[in-house]
């Protein structure tokens, strides 16, 4: 009975938060999938009839398709780099370095944080253009190399999306990393488990749940990007992200970049739905 009490104090302090979330989720998202059945955009003179010729379009339209498997793959590659470079950063934050270097280095993690993504976007520009400021460096460092310019590429578009996601992926690691019992690693030494294996046994098992939650907090919005594809692929940056921008702000076919988001919503929601029975053996 005393444990029952509590919990209405509980329910009070965190009911407005989770009331304000579901409305600002499903409010859009009932919106969206209004607008998605309907032939034209419930705000000219043309009258709005339901439909599902949008949903027909996109299945049969190659390009719909072919622009989905590059957007997912666009966010498995971005995804992989953020957690091979996360990782192992988020290791040393975690158990190798202590006291004010730690809060320097935690202090560079969140920088990008404070920085507009447009204004970090375009600082991209500047740095992988021809004769910009890496194509300097390399011919600094090496006169004879032939030279670089990576912008308006498809690898310029990974780089800024690495840059831009990859502190989701530092600081939920570093989360779960901190949380590890340091004692259970020494007695796996102890008992002359090697590097890998205390890795592979009982330090990754450990902070699984941080690798899998930067892995969805970088999947799920990458696949929809649209700005770094945009600014820095150029001609090479057209993604489904794009497409479903340019419906909304220049063809001004609404219904059809309603149904292009809740097909890439539902490909990705599929996609972690998989993927939830590896993530649960891994973190048990």
């Amino acid at each position: 009975m005393d444990r029952a009490g509590p919990r209405w104090p509980a329910a009070l302090l965190i009911g407005p938060a989770y009331l304000w979330l579901a409305v600002a989720v499903f409010l859009p998202l009932s919106a969206m999938a209004y607008f998605s059945v309907l032939t034209v955009a419930p705000f000219g003179p043309d009258p709005a009839v339901a439909t599902l010729q949008h949903y027909r379009t996109i299945v049969e339209r190659p390009f719909y398709l072919t622009l989905t498997r590059r957007s997912i793959i666009l966010g498995l590659q971005v995804t992989a780099l953020c957690a091979l470079l996360g990782y192992p950063a988020a290791w040393v934050l975690a158990r190798v370095i202590r006291g004010r270097w730690r809060e320097a280095i935690f202090l560079l993690v969140v920088l990008p944080f404070w920085t507009n993504a447009l204004v970090r976007t375009f600082a991209w520009t500047i740095v992988l253009r021809g004769d910009g400021l890496l194509d300097r460096a390399i011919h600094w460092a090496v006169p004879s190399a032939e030279p670089l310019d990576l912008l308006f590429s498809y690898p310029a578009i990974v780089i800024g999306l690495v840059h831009g996601y990859l502190p989701y992926m530092i600081l939920t690691c570093y989360l779960s990393i901190q949380a590890i019992d340091g004692s259970l690693i020494e007695a796996a030494q102890s008992l002359g488990a090697g590097w890998v294996t205390v890795f592979r046994r009982v330090a990754l098992p450990l902070s699984a749940s941080g690798l899998a939650a930067g892995a969805v907090l970088t999947f799920v919005p990458v696949t929809g990007s649209f700005m770094e594809a945009r600014i820095l692929g150029g001609r090479q940056g057209i993604t489904l992200g794009t497409v479903i921008e340019d419906q909304f702000t220049v063809v001004f076919n609404w219904p059809l970049g309603a149904a292009l988001s809740f097909m890439l919503l539902a490909i990705v929601l599929a996609l972690l739905a998989l993927s939830l029975p590896l993530v649960r053996k891994v973190v048990a």
